[in-house]
């Protein structure tokens, strides 16, 4: 392995920036690196770092905070409800808002019979199209069918939103909250809300819909209760809407044919992440999100059905996914199988998410457990040298393989970056003028109402 880019651990976060050597690695050698103890022996050293992560560069997502600092030493050892008396309804009186009403949320019911299988309730909202005032992002509403994903990312920047329920990340996977009569209140929202001329474009775009930012829309729970095709069915029955998706799941192919006719009427972008195509890492990784190849594929039906598709290769994960190769072999291959565009960034921990990926990182890949303690633990972003010689290779990587950029002109809000950010790149091919708002997200904040 290439030495290292910060030789001693002190200067990682050194406001002196320290000159790279020619070929940079950023962690420390040895065979952990390469072999973790789960077996998988093809994990990478790392090598160019990611991409769209250095705040001010791009566009982001919101984290709650305006700053990301608080490294999991400073975490409580859990977030969940405090221990109170609680009354014979079983509520926790100091609850309120969103936090009450997931405590009063009832069972939902399920066919699974799996002991794996997490949790399900049934969770009442007001509303489901949620407002996004955050300059850090390029959208202004954001709809999330559920509360948590059972794809179980380790890396998952999503966690914090079960803080707002008073639940601790780490149930982020385990105890999942299925909006109730989310297309009836869609629709609702969607007439007295949106705008098709938003403000941030001057008046010249509608309003933007990301769904999927918080929560995958297609985890498993959408084969049993449909709130993502209830709300895409609703979604189609308007015109000039400005929507996109983002998934880790190839069930999306299932909604081809609601998919069309929004395209008909509205502009419209699908969005498939695929971190690696080694299965057993995205395994590792991702413990139940389909394999990766089904992925790819699901990309190819896509775009042989004539929808915009794009890949987000997000997060990059230093030491882990980001060996010499890898992220170019994503690229080549969702390029062969029809997607417009490809972005990448850099892995992004909030102190929430942190608490879970420090403890796998010490199990699975130990030689890398000591450098990213010293990257991480006071800061959510990977270091800015690292962030800056990704998104050179992203930008190499785009320009080899035809990838276009900028299908529309970027008509929103423009700020800090991070690991979810949402770039603005994509190709229009010959989808037509309804399809080239193409927006890639991977995650916004819920606010705590929603």
């Amino acid at each position: 392995m290439s030495p290292t880019l910060f030789p001693s651990p002190a200067r990682v976060f050194s406001r002196r920036r320290i000159a790279p050597p020619t070929t940079a690695s950023l962690f420390p050698d040895g065979p952990d690196t390469q072999s973790p103890k789960n077996g998988i022996a093809d994990l990478a050293p790392v090598v160019s770092g990611p991409h769209n992560s250095n705040p001010g560069t791009n566009v982001a997502d919101c984290p709650p905070s305006p700053a990301v600092s608080a490294g999991p030493q400073n975490l409580p050892e859990t977030g969940t409800r405090a221990a109170v008396v609680v009354p014979a309804n079983g509520v926790n009186p100091s609850l309120v808002g969103i936090a009450r009403l997931a405590a009063k949320s009832p069972p939902a019911e399920t066919r699974r019979t799996s002991s794996e299988r997490p949790e399900y309730f049934l969770l009442p909202v007001k509303s489901i199209l949620n407002r996004c005032d955050s300059r850090r992002v390029p959208f202004e509403w954001t709809i999330n069918p559920y509360r948590g994903c059972e794809f179980g990312c380790h890396y998952c920047y999503a966690r914090y939103t079960h803080e707002y329920m008073e639940l601790d990340g780490g149930e982020f996977d385990k105890k999942i909250y299925v909006k109730k009569d989310a297309a009836a209140v869609l629709a609702w929202d969607v007439s007295r809300k949106y705008s098709y001329q938003s403000q941030a474009s001057g008046g010249e775009h509608p309003d933007h819909i990301a769904i999927g930012t918080a929560t995958d829309p297609y985890q498993p729970a959408e084969k049993e209760y449909g709130v993502t095709r209830a709300c895409l069915e609703e979604l189609a029955k308007r015109e000039g809407l400005s929507i996109s998706v983002i998934t880790k799941s190839n069930q999306i192919v299932r909604d081809i044919d609601v998919f069309k006719r929004i395209a008909e009427r509205s502009s419209l972008s699908l969005n498939v992440t695929i971190t690696t195509l080694r299965p057993r890492l995205a395994r590792l990784l991702e413990p139940r999100a389909p394999r990766p190849d089904l992925r790819v594929a699901a990309v190819k039906q896509l775009s042989d059905a004539g929808l915009a598709v794009g890949v987000s290769a997000s997060p990059l994960i230093p030491g882990i996914t980001d060996r010499d190769g890898d992220l170019e072999a994503v690229a080549a291959a969702v390029r062969a199988a029809g997607a417009q565009w490809f972005f990448s960034n850099a892995l992004f921990l909030m102190p929430s998410s942190a608490k879970q990926f420090f403890p796998f990182v010490r199990q699975k890949f130990p030689r890398l457990a000591k450098q990213y303690e010293e990257w991480y633990a006071k800061n959510g972003y990977a270091p800015e040298e690292y962030r800056r010689k990704v998104a050179e290779r992203v930008a190499k990587i785009r320009k080899e393989h035809g990838f276009s950029t900028r299908p529309w002109e970027e008509r929103t809000r423009t700020g800090p970056c991070s690991q979810m950010s949402l770039s603005w790149d994509g190709g229009t091919g010959n989808r037509g003028a309804a399809n080239r708002g193409m927006v890639q997200m991977q995650s916004c904040s819920l606010s705590k109402a929603s």
